[in-house]
């Protein structure tokens, strides 16, 4: 597959929670790839602001940000009464650092609205849409404005739908990705095993560039992807140890502390399924409701509080299979090292 689009076959995922930074997608530019920020969890302000910063920098960018699910927004009476009891569930959690668990908030859709009105006011090169699909309307206003957009899939069933819509890529992501997974429609259970194989099956059903999510830890998986008919590969856990990434601190150690040793998916942090190092809290709390960003808001204190302290047993984890491979230095280095044997 051609690199048009992107130039590029290394796209550094877009990391929410402070993870993605201007400085990371600058040093993954120096490198020879394209970096992606994430909107998600912050104001429309912080979004234009990262923008800002980036332009200043003189870097190409792309902007992620979250499709909010409806559902949640008004989840059922029995959705509610299980919420309440996962929230009794973390007071005593919040107890061991002396946070309060916040009272449940239906009312979170990260700002949807506002952020597509800046996005399509003051547009950007790229922007992708994770957890759902934004709908035909804003993929057109987006591309009117210059913009070229990407919608994650999960599925040739999820991208046979976003295809409808009309965007310029898709970013098709497995499930050994780290953090959340972007599903929006029920699983498949003949998903492939691997991501390559993934992107082989969504490459027969749509006829668009697609990018390769979910374990491209090194330059062979980058080959193999490639080879199966990808664009280009969206890597995240082997760019969050770096010095430009924005990640706490705890969670960089984590990702090289070999009393760590698997990888699970957990809604215990936030209510949606994501890829966390097994730590004490997704052990404790294997039977978290769904319930996102309801859950992401009551955990959040105590998320906080555990990095404060620089406790790994109660901090969300992210990490996608092939952690072990993430390494420390400079982001620079990490995608040369990719892009080496192409």
């Amino acid at each position: 597959m051609s690199h048009s689009l992107f130039d590029t076959p290394f796209i550094a995922a877009p990391m929410a929670g402070g993870t993605s930074t201007p400085a990371l997608v600058q040093a993954v530019q120096a490198g020879g790839g394209l970096g992606f920020l994430a909107a998600g969890y912050k104001s429309p302000e912080a979004m234009a602001a990262e923008i800002a910063a980036a332009r200043a920098m003189g870097i190409r960018f792309g902007m992620n940000v979250f499709v909010p699910d409806t559902l949640q927004l008004s989840p059922s009476a029995g959705a509610r009464a299980r919420l309440e009891a996962y929230r009794t569930e973390l007071e005593a959690e919040g107890a061991r650092y002396g946070v309060a668990i916040p009272a449940l908030r239906f009312d979170d859709d990260d700002a949807w609205q506002d952020k597509i009105d800046a996005l399509i006011a003051d547009p950007v090169e790229f922007v992708s849409f994770v957890f759902g699909l934004p709908g035909r309307s804003v993929v057109k206003a987006l591309q009117k404005a210059g913009t070229a957009v990407i919608s994650t899939v999960t599925s040739v069933a999820e991208a046979l739908a976003a295809a409808e819509e009309g965007p310029d890529a898709l970013a098709v992501q497995h499930s050994s990705a780290g953090a959340h997974s972007a599903t929006f429609l029920a699983a498949d259970p003949g998903e492939s095993s691997t991501t390559a194989g993934l992107i082989a099956e969504v490459r027969t059903a749509v006829d668009l560039p697609l990018i390769a999510a979910g374990a491209v830890s090194d330059g062979t998986a980058l080959r193999e992807v490639l080879a199966a008919g990808a664009s280009a590969a969206q890597v995240g856990t082997a760019l969050v140890r770096t010095e430009e990434s924005g990640a706490r601190q705890p969670h960089k150690d984590a990702l090289g502390d070999p009393r760590f040793t698997e990888t699970a998916r957990t809604r215990a942090f936030t209510g949606r399924y994501a890829r966390s190092l097994v730590n004490a809290f997704v052990r404790d709390h294997a039977d978290a409701p769904e319930g996102y960003p309801a859950i992401h808001h009551l955990t959040a204190p105590i998320r906080a509080a555990a990095s404060a302290a620089g406790d790994p047993d109660r901090l969300n984890l992210w990490a996608g299979t092939g952690w072990r491979s993430a390494k420390e230095g400079s982001a620079v280095d990490v995608v040369r090292g990719f892009l080496s044997g192409l």
